[in-house]
């Protein structure tokens, strides 16, 4: 899958030491284990969940918190987290899609490139797509995962990835030109 890594420079072998004493029932363990996570979680929950990114973020180190226990593979942290992670972001950003209305705030201008407008714009238009398309979307194209590797986290098959990032590509053209 992707090579998205909380902390690159972290040795896996001071990882895998890390989680296993963290499964043993180490609160400090644990607790920098969080603490190590946390940077990575906020950054894919927040690009899928956008508004509830830290909720879902919050949501998803408690799921590992609580079920760190039943990994079975500790040098796969990185990959089960994402799982959960992605899983909670759509989570949220679908309950969020059913309560918040949508707006129909329009562009008046495309950002120049380097202007700090744009990033707000790019995450108002990511708003604009439904939570499926957001999530396919943002892990193809900004965090660089194959359709495999998408279709695995988001647990559909890869001919729907496929087709809802050709949609969600689609729809972000037309909300940004609008």
């Amino acid at each position: 899958m992707g090579t998205d890594r909380p902390h690159p420079a972290q040795d896996p072998i001071d990882t895998v030491t890390l989680v296993r004493t963290a499964q043993r029932g180490d609160t400090l363990a644990m607790g920098d284990l969080l603490d190590m996570l946390t940077p990575y979680v906020a950054r894919v929950c927040g690009s899928i969940a956008l508004h509830s990114g830290s909720d879902a973020a919050q949501d998803t180190l408690i799921v590992v918190m609580r079920s760190l226990r039943s990994l079975r593979e500790p040098a796969a942290l990185f990959g089960w987290v994402r799982t959960i992670a992605v899983r909670e972001a759509v989570r949220h950003a679908e309950r969020d899609a059913r309560t918040r209305p949508t707006g129909d705030e329009t562009l008046n201008r495309v950002p120049a490139r380097g202007d700090p407008q744009l990033a707000a714009d790019i995450r108002d238009v990511l708003l604009r797509l439904s939570p499926r398309h957001r999530a396919v979307l943002v892990l193809r194209d900004l965090h660089g995962f194959t359709e495999d590797d998408a279709a695995a986290l988001l647990d559909v098959p890869v001919g729907t990835v496929k087709s809802q990032l050709h949609r969600a590509r689609e729809s972000f053209r037309k909300a940004w030109i609008a």
